[in-house]
């Protein structure tokens, strides 16, 4: 037995949408322009499926589709730097955009990017072979860091992920380290881009940019140094 499940997606004009996966470095493979609008796109073992419809909203969409691979280090490359040349930064907030590429609770290293269909794409590879969500670290900046990625990617939530940030931020007598403060930071300078609330996403860029780090911390905070990166485009 052979079988693929390919994943067929609404959007409200195709051309955008074509546009934003070729710039991703997709091949559209097939256009149909009546008597419905419908195209497919391909990358690698990659194959999406999409079809126009006049009356859809994209910013009110809530479908999504999972691509699992061996290399999503190399595919966020390869998007982001597409993404770059395509529109002269990478899109982080509206549409379309791309968010970061993180280590899960439930065993998965991934990023989620969303189309100007507002369909949601979340590329990611196993690290584990448990995909259950683990419990939330004991240390206290740690399990603050992991309830406000919750809250923000997963739930939806920014405004109450900022609110973890900004609590744990403020406490007297405990310090991240500096590791946990760049990762916080960036975390909500992100969220605060997609509030809108532009004073406060440079005012906490500005603080994570000062922060220096050794080769080992840059290291561990690889992922965050490249988020900081695309907020400050």
């Amino acid at each position: 037995m052979s079988e693929q499940t390919i994943p067929i997606l609404p959007c409200g004009t195709l051309q955008p949408v074509l546009d934003f996966y070729t710039a991703l470095g997709f091949e559209v493979t097939f256009r149909q322009r009546s008597p419905n609008p419908y195209a497919v796109v391909e990358l690698g073992g990659i194959q999406l499926h999409f079809f126009g419809m006049k009356t859809y909203e994209p910013t009110a969409s809530i479908s999504t589709c999972y691509v699992r691979t061996d290399d999503v280090d190399g595919l966020y490359e390869t998007f982001r730097a597409g993404l770059k040349a395509a529109y002269g930064r990478i899109p982080t907030r509206g549409l379309p955009r791309i968010g970061p590429l993180k280590d899960m609770s439930y065993g998965m290293r991934q990023f989620l990017m969303t189309d100007p269909g507002g369909n949601c794409i979340r590329v990611g590879r196993p690290t584990s072979e448990n995909q259950h969500h683990r419990a939330a670290p004991d240390e206290t900046f740690a399990r603050a860091l992991h309830h406000a990625s919750v809250l923000a990617d997963s739930k939806e939530d920014p405004a109450a992920a900022a609110k973890i940030i900004d609590r744990v931020l403020a406490l007297d007598g405990e310090r991240p380290t500096r590791v946990q403060l760049l990762q916080l930071l960036v975390l909500r300078a992100d969220i605060a881009g997609r509030l809108a609330d532009d004073t406060t996403m440079r005012s906490v860029l500005d603080r994570a940019t000062a922060i220096r780090l050794g080769a080992e911390e840059s290291e561990s905070a690889r992922d965050a140094i490249r988020r900081l990166e695309d907020l400050q485009a």
